[in-house]
């Protein structure tokens, strides 16, 4: 596998620690509470990556399956609105987001180098190969971690831990 390849396994695996290294601490309080106006609690923010995980594995599964011919998008507002973001129980969505991405990761580092140009068509996008997706999906994690220290810096906790970049 090539090193690029490795980096991106690396780096969508690695997005699950930083992710509960930025939750680990808060008191469930914490967790519920929306210190930044208009903006998401941190469960709901947290209900939001979760429910986006099984759509960004069924899509790469799809894709090196060989069936994906349509791979649609989710819809974050409907889902937001309909899903109960604000009475989920964060361990579950934390436990569901780390499932989905360490089964995701056992298997892209099984597949060959042919499976990583598969394509799909996504119904927004268009063509994208696996790598694409995954290049794709290692952005959504990452783009929610400033979001998530500007609550913590609102709740009086510590912004970043040592060892976060």
């Amino acid at each position: 596998m090539s090193v690029k390849r490795q980096n991106l396994i690396g780096a969508y695996v690695g997005a699950i620690y930083q992710l509960e290294k930025l939750v680990w601490d808060m008191t469930e309080e914490q967790v519920y509470a929306k210190p930044i106006s208009g903006k998401w609690s941190t469960l709901e923010l947290v209900a939001h990556l979760a429910d986006f995980e099984p759509l960004f594995a069924d899509r790469m599964k799809r894709v090196i399956s060989g069936d994906a011919e349509f791979l649609i998008p989710g819809d974050e507002d409907k889902f937001s609105s309909s899903l109960f973001y604000q009475k989920r129980n964060i361990t579950q969505e934390l436990g569901l987001i780390r499932g989905i991405r360490l089964q995701m990761a056992g298997i892209l580092t099984k597949i060959g180098s042919d499976d990583w140009q598969k394509t799909g068509n996504h119904t927004v996008k268009g063509v994208v190969s696996l790598e694409q997706i995954l290049e794709g999906i290692n952005y959504h994690i990452p783009h929610h971690l400033p979001f998530l220290a500007a609550k913590r810096e609102a709740l009086g906790l510590p912004k970043q831990f040592p060892g976060m970049d």
